[in-house]
């Protein structure tokens, strides 16, 4: 999920990212044929970096962000006014913790003891589309699909070099240390402040304002 603030980036997170890529690309061909509305979830809990950065790469046309509360309406406008211009499909990503302005986090599950299950939001969003523009919509969840498969060699060689790194802080009894990417090098992290709290998407991103400049709606 990316959202370990003591690290540049997790080990795979880029596996991720070029999963649901690889997905949403395949979609935008059945999305423009059939002239639908695809809405896909993305996991990342209340972290919006898996949907930002695959939805920008993959030109999406709305990425909803659990750290932007996004409007219905600014949505629909966005889908209404692609269909003006002739582009009669639109892509929707939505992170699995997006919040709508005047609603709450969808949840699948309530487990005792434990962190409640997010799911739901991409059809919660796709039903509310359709029924604000007539047009048909589908949503995908990609799930666990983007934890699997063929890591990337970007991740193979980011964890064998974290997997080093712990091996000699563990050889030199140096414990309750996490490793971290702080390029050029790995570096070692107290715990106890790795996971002191998430690491959001900051609003004065440069990736955030990149999809602005793309004319991305982020349901603003």
């Amino acid at each position: 999920d990316n959202d370990l603030e003591a690290t540049v980036t997790t080990f795979g997170f880029d596996t991720a990212i070029n999963t649901a890529v690889d997905a949403l690309d395949k979609l935008h061909s059945t999305a423009e044929s059939h002239e639908r509305v695809m809405v896909v979830e993305l996991m990342g809990r209340y972290c919006g970096w898996i949907a930002l950065d695959s939805g920008i790469a993959s030109t999406a046309d709305v990425i909803l962000l659990p750290e932007i509360p996004f409007s219905l309406d600014s949505v629909v406008r966005k889908i209404n006014e692609r269909e003006l211009r002739g582009r009669r499909f639109s892509i929707v990503v939505v992170a699995e913790g997006a919040l709508p302005k005047e609603g709450e986090i969808q949840v699948k599950e309530k487990l005792e003891g434990r962190e409640q299950r997010l799911g739901g939001i991409g059809e919660w969003v796709a039903g509310r589309v359709a029924e604000a523009t007539g047009k048909e919509c589908r949503s995908l969840v990609l799930g666990h699909l983007q934890r699997g498969g063929s890591p990337t060699a970007f991740d193979r060689l980011l964890s064998l070099r974290m997997g080093a790194a712990a091996v000699r802080l563990a050889q030199s009894g140096d414990f309750g240390m996490m490793v971290a990417l702080d390029p050029p090098t790995i570096k070692a992290v107290p715990i106890k402040d790795a996971i002191r709290k998430l690491k959001k998407v900051p609003m004065d991103s440069d990736i955030l304002q990149t999809a602005r400049d793309l004319g991305i709606c982020l349901g603003e």
